[in-house]
C-alpha cells in the first residue's frame, strides 16, 4: 500500500501553483458537500442512526485516511462528520432544494477546481488516476495544516518528492 506521503507527493506534482492549491481550498469541500448530499439520499433509520450511501462512503474514506496517518484522519473524519450532518438535513428539504443545492455545489466546485488548473497549467490529478478523487480532500487538510506551520516533516518530503510551492509564469511554462 503506498504511504501518506507517496498519495500526497504524487497528488502535488499536479498542484504546484500557489494558486491553483487557493482555488481547492473552496472547490474541493464544495465537491465533497456536494457529494455528501446528493448521496444522503435514500436514508434508512435504525434506531436515531440515519444510514445513507453517503455513511456508507464516508466509513470507506475515513478508513482509508486513517491507514494513511492517524492524524489526519482525525480531521477527515471530523470533517466528513459535519458533511453528513449538513448533507442529511439538506437531503430532508424537498427534492427541488436537495438536487438544488447538491448538483449547485458540485458544478461551481469543478469550474473552481478548473481555474486552478488554468493556473497551473496542467490537467487535474484523477485523469491520470482515479485515487487522486479521494486523496484531493487530504491534500487539502494537509495544505492548511503546513499553513499553520504543522506536519513540517510531511511537508519537507512531498517537497523534496514534488518542488516547491511556486507561482507558474509563462516564462516557466515555456
Amino acid at each position: 500500500m503506498k504511504t501518506l506521503i507517496d498519495h500526497l507527493a504524487q497528488y502535488a506534482d499536479y498542484h504546484r501553483d500557489p494558486r491553483n492549491i487557493h482555488t481547492h481550498f473552496v472547490g474541493v469541500p464544495m465537491i465533497m458537500l456536494a457529494v455528501v448530499i446528493l448521496l444522503s439520499r435514500p436514508t434508512w433509520m435504525v434506531g436515531e442512526l440515519p444510514l445513507s450511501p453517503a455513511l456508507f462512503g464516508a466509513v470507506a474514506s475515513c478508513v482509508f485516511y486513517f491507514r494513511l496517518d492517524a492524524r489526519f484522519g482525525l480531521v477527515m473524519a471530523a470533517l466528513l462528520a459535519a458533511m453528513l450532518a449538513g448533507g442529511q438535513w439538506v437531503a430532508m428539504q424537498s427534492l427541488a432544494v436537495w438536487l438544488a443545492t447538491g448538483i449547485g455545489l458540485f458544478a461551481v466546485g469543478w469550474v473552481i477546481q478548473f481555474v486552478g488548473h488554468y493556473y497551473e497549467g496542467r490537467k487535474p490529478a484523477f485523469v491520470d488516476d482515479l485515487v487522486g478523487l479521494i486523496v484531493g480532500p487530504l491534500f487539502v487538510v494537509a495544505e492548511w495544516a503546513f499553513a499553520l506551520g504543522l506536519r513540517k516533516e510531511v511537508q519537507a518530503a512531498i517537497e523534496q518528492r514534488s518542488g516547491p510551492v511556486r507561482l507558474r509564469t509563462s516564462q516557466a511554462a515555456a
